[in-house]
């Protein structure tokens, strides 16, 4: 039994409908029916159409235009210190397209969801939230319908409301909560409080049932809880509540320290869940507590804060638990997580990769939750100069893989560059008072630790996509630093000094340490060794014309062998050999892809690319455009 390893199994709108989605089935191989393709977030196609051969054949089909005509995006307030170039009048949208039957269902900025003819992009009817409410900035998930109820189309709001809209006329569902909505801010997740609470990603769907994550505060630390909840899909009343941080008298109890437990936020799934369909189990990634950097008032491990819990998807019943960080005070939340089937001995093991945001990967059998490679507990360091600050003394590291991403920083690793680029970096060093830093190196109060990988992530709430052929698991990741010093608040707790900083020049973009600064790379899950890596990315300065570019987003995976990833800053769309990792395409967006491509077979049998880009990520949204691509 491992130390962090504990498991206990017992088991308004417009438009007209003319292509509609009605006896769509789960397992019909020409659709893309969930973010993650299916629900267990392998983002993996089974279209073979598109090949390495042909490829480069690529061409844009069609593209559409979010925005309705006569308005303009909401953009994020232009704060002191950010260029106003920020207001654009488009929004950025992470959202990954639906495809169900020939119909394909989008979440858009601009406070709408709406169905297109996947063939030609055609709308086919839209939906406007009432009021200020937004959808969720990933998108939506589709419930295929049950009896004499049709297919919905459902989605969280940024205002805590639940949807369901029928897909058939993008009306809201007759029978659902309170005229199609429900209000998740309920007294038993608002802990008393008017905090925020919503949704920022898709709910996952596992038969009749809705299971929802969070959206809620980084800081401070009392406010909505992030407890996981699972909803009737036909009539929206709550069927289970999973607890994300442990109450008396139930299992896990006691990581906290005194009453700390209660009435905490943070602790929330706000990417995805996975769900293991045939098996019925639903995994958890929850994220970090609050406040991510100081845990003072919260020592102990701090269950289930940075841990994947598996429940039984259709009771909410714990089954198992693995936490990826101990009394995390870095934001190490986790991304998505992946079900992946490891070959092992002539075996088939069931298995799931998580993946926190230092790119620290395991893989555990995801019916027991034992971990596939031997993991242990690893003492790293705990000096720090925070009064109350107890960091814990050991964390959990793999034999395999190793991590993914830089996680530490000397002066020796500083870049060379133009003289700009160098003196902003060396200014920067000097006014932050920039220390080295190494693995888990708590944060000080005297001084900036630069930190790897930063709250970007080496790896982010994209994840990555695993095809079984090869085995590979493939993911982009990033090697940024954040210089992060504490300052005690007037409430004598503890918070950053002047924010989130990050470690590079604002000019550019470009990181101050040495390069890559972007990457993709393949993980063969069968031998958990590194099987390729490739820069991502096309610099546009000279100088670091190898050194890659930041990403945000994910790949999906082809059977015929092929690996499409937006994500990188310079507006590209590219395809890589998914067994080589040589790059076999490339085509410019009109503006960066911060969600994730998908592909499907239209009517007709072609085979489909396609991917939301409206730019947005730490950079100005610059378009509305959805592009499909097919080949010519």
């Amino acid at each position: 039994m491992y130390g962090h390893y504990v498991r206990q199994i017992k088991c308004c709108v417009t438009g007209g409908a003319l292509l509609l989605a009605s006896g769509a089935t789960a397992g019909n191989r020409d659709d893309w029916r969930s973010y993650g393709h299916n629900e267990d977030l392998a983002r993996h196609s089974p279209l073979t159409e598109i090949t390495p051969a042909n490829v480069g054949k690529l061409a844009p089909l069609w593209s559409y235009h979010m925005r309705p005509a006569g308005t303009t995006g909401e953009t994020a307030a232009v704060h002191e210190g950010v260029p106003a170039r920020f207001r654009t009048g488009y929004a950025a949208s992470e959202a990954t397209p639906l495809v169900i039957g020939g119909v394909m269902y989008l979440a858009t900025p601009y406070r709408r969801v709406v169905a297109l003819d996947a063939a030609t992009g055609k709308e086919l009817w839209t939906f406007s939230l009432p009021g200020n409410d937004q959808p969720s900035t990933r998108g939506v998930a589709y419930w295929p319908g049950a009896g004499k109820i049709g297919p919905r189309i459902v989605f969280g709001g940024r205002t805590g409301k639940l949807y369901a809209v029928d897909a058939k006329t993008g009306l809201l569902a007759t029978g659902f909560g309170a005229g199609g909505t429900v209000d998740m801010k309920t007294p038993e997740v608002m802990n008393a409080t008017r905090a925020p609470y919503g949704m920022s990603s898709p709910p996952a769907i596992f038969r009749n049932l809705i299971i929802t994550g969070s959206r809620v505060q980084e800081m401070p630390t009392k406010g909505a809880s992030g407890d996981v909840r699972a909803w009737d899909a036909i009539t929206g009343k709550l069927v289970w509540t999973f607890h994300a941080i442990p109450r008396p008298g139930e299992k896990n109890f006691g990581t906290w320290e005194g009453e700390s437990w209660q009435g905490r936020s943070g602790v929330n799934v706000w990417t995805f869940v996975a769900v293991d369909e045939k098996r019925g189990i639903a995994y958890l990634p929850f994220g970090a507590p609050t406040f991510d950097r100081w845990g003072g008032d919260r020592k102990g491990e701090n269950l289930y804060g940075n841990a994947i819990v598996a429940v039984d998807a259709r009771t909410g019943r714990y089954l198992w638990h693995f936490q990826t960080v101990h009394h995390d005070i870095w934001d190490l939340d986790l991304p998505v997580t992946t079900l992946i089937d490891v070959k092992r001995n002539g075996r088939t093991i069931p298995a799931i990769a998580v993946m926190n945001k230092m790119t620290i990967m395991f893989m555990l059998d995801r019916v027991t939750g034992k971990p596939l490679y031997d993991v242990r507990e690893e003492p790293v360091p705990t000096q720090t100069d925070v009064p109350g600050e107890q960091p814990w003394p050991t964390q959990p590291m793999p034999a395999k893989p190793a991590p993914l991403a830089r996680l530490g920083y000397d002066a020796a690793d500083q870049a060379d560059g133009p003289a700009a680029y160098r003196a902003t970096c060396d200014r920067m060093i000097k006014d932050f008072n920039i220390v080295p830093s190494r693995m888990f190196q708590p944060l000080r109060a005297d001084s900036s630790v630069n930190s790897f990988p930063s709250s970007w992530g080496g790896a982010d709430w994209g994840g990555g996509a695993f095809d079984p052929a090869s085995g590979y698991y493939v993911i982009n990741i990033n090697n940024i630093a954040s210089p992060q010093q504490l300052e005690q608040q007037p409430d004598g707790s503890w918070g950053l000094k002047d924010g989130y900083r990050y470690f590079l020049d604002p000019a550019t973009g470009n990181p101050c340490q040495k390069p890559p600064w972007g990457e993709l790379v393949a993980v063969n899950v069968n031998t958990g060794d590194i099987a390729w890596r490739k820069v991502l990315g096309d610099n546009p300065e000279p100088a670091f014309a190898d050194a890659g570019v930041i990403s945000a987003g994910g790949p999906i995976t082809t059977a015929s062998g092929l690996t499409f990833i937006g994500a990188t800053r310079d507006s590209m769309l590219r395809a890589f050999d998914t067994k080589t990792g040589e790059m076999l395409w490339k085509a410019k967006l009109p503006a960066s892809n911060y969600g994730m491509p998908m592909t499907y077979r239209a009517r007709g049998g072609r085979q489909i690319v396609a991917v939301v880009a409206t730019g947005g990520f730490a950079e100005p949204a610059t378009s509305d455009q959805v592009v499909a691509f097919a080949l010519q």
